[in-house]
């Protein structure tokens, strides 16, 4: 065995036995499994929030993009900061009425809000098809770093379904508690590693931060720029204000708030996290690093980048503990989006469609039951193959995006939204990202005529301003209705 493969294997074991020691001393009932019994202090939900922006998508997208598309990366930096400074606001509020009602999940809170069961449960398929592309992603990285970080000596295929078993087994046993015990060595590793590569690289093989870009804007004249049309500035301000709205949205993320024992951790974190965001520089420096140094790579293999610039640079060894960070930066998400999926599936579809009278330990039972069910169909997904990492990801958050104004509208004091008009306009959002991603639309291609600063607009927000218009029209007419029968 290589000093390379022997330490993915070593972190790889150590993930499954802190995940599955996080359990003890802890009765996994269904609010323990799912949102750690609410006992959380500002460090876990840190670490859990955190989670979100040390995934394989920064490690290896973040990385790969910055390779292929360049100055466009800089929306991933961008939205983070953006989303974290909304939640000083919004997440507080929402953390009080789950406490109050003790609710364990996304759905819960809309259906419990609105009144509505069917929208808890339409905002569960909602979450479900969202995070299935989302755990697709992680397994999709966590077979490129083992196999490259291996030498090949571990299949791509062979390491999405190891990986794919450890964390199914801690999931099952732990819950919420083993991603979040997880997550403390996840931080410390990749935090180090993506430190030294990012500055390390750079100075190595060019001499410099500047000097490295200097060569690059010699070498590839306007790749540090914006294009005029394509991914240009706006579709980066499109990007960031579609991503920025949905960041919360994604259900792990939404249930993570749960977890916490006091609403003061929210604004702690608000300060904290755009600051600790300022880390991802280093990934994109890597990326940039790579662009002179292993040209070629095109497609899905840009994600590749950071990998075949450190094979080429340092000893197995040194490339096995990189493999290492970026395994954990795969399992610890995706043990966060099986619990998510699962819970989703048990508690928000089975028992808010099927069978109402479920207690939560038929839930709980249920939910642990459903985790390797959604990681096979994980795998098949994966191993289908297709699309590049951050492909994936842009994906998914057109549909979470489309709970946003649903969850705005039920924060207020005073709203003339209904469930009728949130269902509707959730409906009419997903609609439209279904019928444009499968017949690869974009906004240029449905109006070629418009100027190009506006075809190039992500196609998620008309998905968005669609469903927002059809909210407030379905909204006024059943509102109208119900004053109106409240009157007769």
């Amino acid at each position: 065995m290589s000093s390379a493969l022997f330490i993915i294997a070593a972190a790889t074991l150590f993930a499954l036995y802190l995940g599955v020691r996080a359990r003890r001393g802890h009765d996994m009932d269904l609010e323990q499994w799912t949102v750690g019994g609410r006992s959380f202090g500002t460090a876990f939900v840190f670490l859990l929030m955190a989670g979100e922006i040390y995934t394989t998508f920064t490690f290896l997208g973040g990385s790969g993009f910055a390779y292929g598309k360049g100055a466009p990366v800089y929306y991933i930096l961008a939205y983070g900061t953006l989303a974290y400074i909304l939640s000083y606001w919004m997440l507080p509020p929402i953390w009080r009425y789950a406490k109050q009602h003790r609710l364990v999940s996304q759905p819960h809170y809309f259906a419990r809000k609105y009144d509505s069961p069917a929208l808890g449960v339409l905002v569960a398929v909602v979450g479900v098809v969202a995070l299935i592309p989302y755990l697709v992603l992680q397994l999709k990285g966590l077979g490129i770093i083992v196999a490259t970080a291996s030498y090949g000596a571990i299949s791509s295929t062979t390491a999405v379904w190891i990986g794919a078993l450890v964390v199914t087994a801690y999931v099952i046993l732990s819950g919420v508690r083993g991603s979040a015990w997880n997550s403390v060595v996840k931080d410390i590793l990749i935090l180090t590693v993506v430190l030294v590569l990012g500055i390390y690289l750079p100075y190595h093989l060019y001499g410099g931060i500047g000097a490295m870009f200097h060569a690059i804007d010699i070498a590839k004249p306007g790749f540090l720029t914006f294009p005029a049309k394509g991914s240009s500035v706006s579709w980066f301000q499109s990007t960031v204000l579609l991503t920025a709205l949905g960041f919360f949205m994604w259900p792990h993320t939404f249930g993570s708030v749960f977890t916490a024992r006091e609403e003061r951790t929210f604004r702690r974190n608000a300060i904290i996290l755009p600051i600790y965001q300022l880390i991802l520089l280093f990934v994109f420096f890597v990326g940039f690093a790579a662009t002179l140094k292993v040209p070629g790579l095109t497609g899905g293999d840009i994600d590749l980048s950071l990998f075949r610039l450190s094979i080429q640079t340092f000893d197995p060894w040194v490339v096995g503990v990189i493999g290492a960070a970026g395994v954990l930066t795969a399992l610890v998400p995706g043990s966060m989006i099986l619990t998510s999926a699962s819970t989703l599936l048990a508690n928000d579809i089975y028992r808010g469609a099927i069978n109402r009278q479920a207690s939560d330990t038929q839930v709980g039972k249920l939910a642990r039951w459903l985790v390797p069910v959604v990681a096979l169909v994980a795998i098949w997904f994966t191993l289908q193959g297709g699309s590049t990492i951050v492909s994936l990801l842009l994906m998914g958050y057109s549909f979470v995006t489309q709970l946003f104004p649903a969850l705005i509208a039920s924060l207020m004091h005073q709203t003339r939204a209904t469930k009728y008009g949130a269902m509707s306009g959730i409906v009419a959002g997903v609609a439209v990202v279904v019928v444009t991603t499968t017949m690869h639309l974009s906004i240029g291609t449905m109006f070629p005529s418009l100027p190009d600063s506006i075809k190039d607009a992500n196609i998620g927000l008309l998905a968005l301003a669609v469903n927002i218009v059809v909210f407030g029209l379905v909204s006024g007419l059943t509102q109208s209705r119900a004053l109106a029968q409240e009157h007769a």
